[in-house]
């Protein structure tokens, strides 16, 4: 299903003209018009899903083995010192597009991209409670 509304939709489907590291079936891998860091790619399905609740577990495994060849190209072609692999889900999160897509951002030495959070604790009667509440 792709949606008539949905830019991500007509980049990945090639209606928008995007700057294409890869494209199958499936996937375009595109850069990012706004990027974090030299080489920012973003992994966007050619069908429309929503946010990681909607889309497929065969799409969803396609999106992971492509984000692990990208990396892997990003390391040895740029020579970066590490990636993050980036997907958000709801507005809360960061979503701002919301077409399920995943960002691969290389990261260097003194980049200033800033992906981080304050640790926090885990006490035993937390711990306790998510496992009852989490576990699969």
């Amino acid at each position: 299903m792709k949606d008539s509304n949905c830019i991500f939709c007509k980049i990945a489907n090639g209606e928008i003209p995007s700057a294409t590291l890869f494209e199958d079936e499936k996937v375009r891998v595109i850069l990012d018009i706004s990027p974090a860091s030299k080489g920012h790619a973003l992994i966007l399905p050619k069908e429309h899903y929503a946010n990681l609740y909607e889309i497929d577990d065969e799409t969803a495994k396609h999106v992971i083995i492509t984000a692990k060849r990208q990396a892997t190209k990003m390391r040895d072609a740029l020579g970066v010192e590490g990636i993050n692999i980036v997907q958000n889900n709801g507005e809360i999160a960061g979503q701002t597009v919301f077409h399920y897509h995943m960002h691969i951002v290389p990261r260097y030495k003194d980049d200033n991209v800033n992906i981080k959070w304050e640790p926090g604790e885990l006490s035993e009667e937390k711990k306790a409670e998510l496992i009852k509440k989490l576990s699969l």
